[in-house]
């Protein structure tokens, strides 16, 4: 029976040795025996660009082209890794899916996306996205060394921590009309997606037809998992592997 694994919101880092080793065990025993493993956002807690040379970046792109020789992985970019690029696709084997991405399967078609354009209460939030995946951001980190990145990643990241921290609990949530608006441009009535940190399922009625939004766990808390999709489109929770 073939399968296919939804992964999201691990941020891995050279900070998170644990949560690297889970993951690299991950791709050697679960993601071997899926025929896809689709990772929607954030696979790093941030990623300063395709040139890192640090052990770290190496080891990651290392044990992502080994599981991509033998299944297909897929990758969007979260809020952390948006610098991802074609270099770090073409090194590892992987393919970038865009931001919002429909994949056919038996039960119908699915809308995967990392979710963060779909809060949409968080208004300041949403201004710092545009203004972070503008060309002009991109060219201006690019120019910089790689300490000046690091130190420039270590800042953003305190930063949202501060902000997300003095926000309503809603407010940092998807906006319902937002997801909705999404399911209609792409004529779906299935959504899976990560960001929020909080793992569920929703099901509602979407202009008079049942509708579900699967939200994928983070791997920082206990329990996390991976959303297993069969060939008949069955899909439950499977455990990670945990130390």
């Amino acid at each position: 029976m073939s399968r296919s694994l939804f992964i999201s919101d691990l941020h891995l880092s050279p900070r998170t040795p644990e949560l690297n080793a889970q993951f690299r065990r991950f791709l050697q025993s679960a993601a071997r025996e899926a025929n896809a493993l689709y990772i929607l956002g954030d696979l790093f807690d941030a990623w300063i660009g395709d040139d890192d040379p640090s052990p770290f970046a190496r080891q990651v792109k290392d044990e992502l082209a080994a599981l991509s020789r033998h299944r297909s992985v897929f990758i969007q970019h979260g809020n952390r890794d948006f610098l991802l690029g074609e270099s770090f696709a073409e090194e590892t084997g992987i393919t970038l899916l865009p931001e919002e991405f429909v994949l056919q399967t038996p039960a119908g078609p699915v809308l995967l996306t990392h979710g963060d354009q779909l809060c949409t209460d968080d208004t300041d939030y949403q201004q710092a996205r545009k203004r972070l995946r503008s060309p002009a951001f991109r060219t201006q980190v690019m120019s910089m060394s790689i300490p000046e990145r690091l130190e420039k990643a270590a800042e953003m990241r305190r930063m949202s921590g501060e902000a997300q921290a003095a926000k309503a609990e809603n407010i940092t949530d998807v906006n319902q009309q937002a997801v909705e608006e999404a399911m209609r441009r792409h004529h779906v009535h299935w959504m899976i997606h990560g960001h929020t940190h909080r793992p569920g399922v929703h099901e509602f009625t979407l202009d008079g037809h049942p509708a579900r939004r699967v939200v994928l766990a983070d791997w920082k808390k206990e329990g996390s998992f991976a959303m297993a999709m069969d060939d008949k489109g069955k899909l439950e929770r499977q455990a990670i592997l945990t130390p």
